[in-house]
């Protein structure tokens, strides 16, 4: 099925939904969801958008100003997952904990304001990474349009840019709990100290950039045509400096660059 085929069959999956809340991230798959359900559904559609400690605060800024651009409705919501048994132990489920406790969220909200779904933004690409996330939205029964459609990202990214929408082109995100292997304990601190080390490496001029955290170590990835911009004397001992001043004792630089799911090495997708 070609791209617009797919265009179709989400419109179509939208407007079986009749109204729907947005889990809204302001990444590339869920801001084309929620335009294209603004088309379809025009003022039945809740744009909500989650902060709290593992939500970058750049993120959950651009998520109020796309969508008033979007011009849909919106609402934001605070979520603590250290109120969550087990978050804190960073187990290799603790993003279904997370999502099951978004996510519940979300269905009571959607319930409270007369909306009768809850969809996100999942796609087809997710399916081959390991996104623990996707077993709780199957429990919740979360609708997930852009998946039921068969869209995978580049795809999203193409219909986006026909859409003009200026996110077709963003880079991936993802909550800053994911920078720690499994088994680190999550703390508030650390959360910030690597949401302030990300904040001054964008601030750089970095596209694409991620802050893993191994205790006291930053491992620094970024997009393999950006590694050139941290190999001066200077750059180095810039950042080192600032991110020292952060609490991290060593700073280095992966030389792989940023991929997606580096924390999960070893570990098998799950179905």
């Amino acid at each position: 099925m070609h791209s617009e085929e797919k265009m179709n069959s989400l419109k179509q999956h939208i407007k079986s939904l009749g109204s729907a809340l947005i889990a809204f991230s302001g990444g590339v798959d869920s801001t084309f969801l929620l335009a294209v359900s603004k088309e379809v559904l025009n003022q039945r559609v809740l744009a909500v958008t989650a902060i709290g400690p593992t939500y970058p605060q750049r993120e959950s800024m651009e998520c109020v100003r796309i969508a008033r651009k979007l011009d849909v409705n919106y609402l934001v919501v605070n979520i603590d997952p250290f109120k969550v048994a087990g978050f804190s132990d960073n187990p290799p489920e603790r993003c279904y904990l997370c999502k099951y406790q978004l996510f519940s969220k979300l269905k009571e909200i959607a319930r409270d304001r007369g909306f009768e779904h809850v969809a996100d933004g999942s796609n087809v690409d997710d399916l081959s990474d390991i996104r623990p996330g996707l077993k709780a939205l199957r429990e919740l029964g979360i609708a997930s349009p852009l998946l039921e459609s068969g869209l995978n990202k580049s795809e999203i990214r193409q219909l986006s840019r026909q859409m003009r929408l200026e996110t077709s082109e963003k880079p991936a995100a993802a909550c800053l709990s994911s920078r720690f292997v499994h088994g680190e304990r999550i703390s508030n601190q650390k959360l910030k100290m690597v949401e302030a080390a990300e904040d001054y490496l964008l601030g750089l001029g970095i596209k694409q950039v991620r802050v893993r955290m191994h205790q006291d170590l930053a491992r620094i990835e970024v997009g393999d045509n950006e590694r050139h911009k941290l190999l001066s004397e200077a750059a180095m001992d810039k950042i080192d400096s600032h991110l020292r001043q952060l609490g991290f004792r060593y700073i280095t630089l992966d030389m792989q660059g940023y991929r997606t799911g580096s924390m999960n090495s070893g570990q098998v997708p799950s179905d």
